[in-house]
């Protein structure tokens, strides 16, 4: 038996496990249900969305040692939101807001979200200020697209905020989980106005994209050496945990 049906089966239950492995083995993908998590989700078949869900719930890119209960949890990045439910799943009375800049994958991930109430899902992108976005290219997969600021608003913008107005807006005091997948925007986002949230963060997850926008995992680094962050890899993702808080 694969390491992956195995995964399947440990995640969602044997009969669940079984059929989802054969569902994405042939390519039979649509809307999915979970009834060991009390969970449903749609995959579109446009060869982005099941690797997606592959490294979310088969792999466990999300899965470390945590020793407390995260209460609020941004994921930045969350494409069909399949993150935000695997964070809900695990932690089920964590807040969580879910920042997706594309209508396309935002349409799904308000269907994949709807039927929990502890999940914020806003058309946003992440930024270091708040402000307005372009697709750079709008050719590219719905999974790596990159933005640039722009000066105003306009038809084809999109609504950026920073993580502090996000903070503000859900009277938090701090973040317990900060998942950033953003495709190159980690740059700006470490660059500049991180000084009040990142402190207060207890966990990152993100991923770097040098490859497409070069100094974006520089950025990372430099403003987490600044507090007292350790650091270890999973897959994609470089990790930071504060050891202050």
């Amino acid at each position: 038996m694969s390491s992956r049906i195995k995964n399947l089966i440990k995640e969602f239950g044997f009969a669940d496990g079984n059929l989802f492995y054969f569902r994405l083995k042939t390519h039979k993908l649509g809307w999915f249900k979970s009834a060991k998590k009390k969970m449903k989700f749609f995959l579109r078949n446009n060869g982005t969305d099941a690797g997606i869900f592959g490294q979310v719930f088969i792999d466990g890119q999300y899965e470390i040692p945590i020793s407390f209960k995260p209460k609020t949890i941004i994921d930045a990045g969350a494409n069909i939101g399949l993150a935000a439910l695997y964070f809900a799943d695990k932690f089920p009375t964590s807040k969580i807001v879910a920042l997706e800049p594309d209508k396309d994958n935002f349409d799904v991930a308000i269907k994949n979200t709807e039927n929990n109430p502890n999940i914020t899902v806003l058309q946003k992108g992440v930024w270091d200020k708040d402000t307005y976005l372009e697709i750079i290219d709008t050719t590219v997969s719905k999974d790596a697209f990159m933005v640039k600021e722009s000066n105003q608003k306009s038809a084809n913008s999109i609504e950026a905020i920073t993580i502090d107005t996000i903070m503000q807006q859900q009277g938090w005091t701090g973040i317990d989980i900060l998942k950033v997948d953003i495709e190159g925007s980690e740059k700006e986002l470490f660059s500049a106005n991180y000084q009040k949230w990142l402190p207060v963060t207890k966990v990152i997850f993100v991923e770097v994209h040098d490859g497409m926008k070069k100094g974006s995992s520089k950025a990372v680094f430099n403003a987490t050496s600044k507090y007292n962050f350790s650091f270890s890899m999973k897959h994609e993702n470089l990790i930071f945990i504060n050891e202050d808080l």
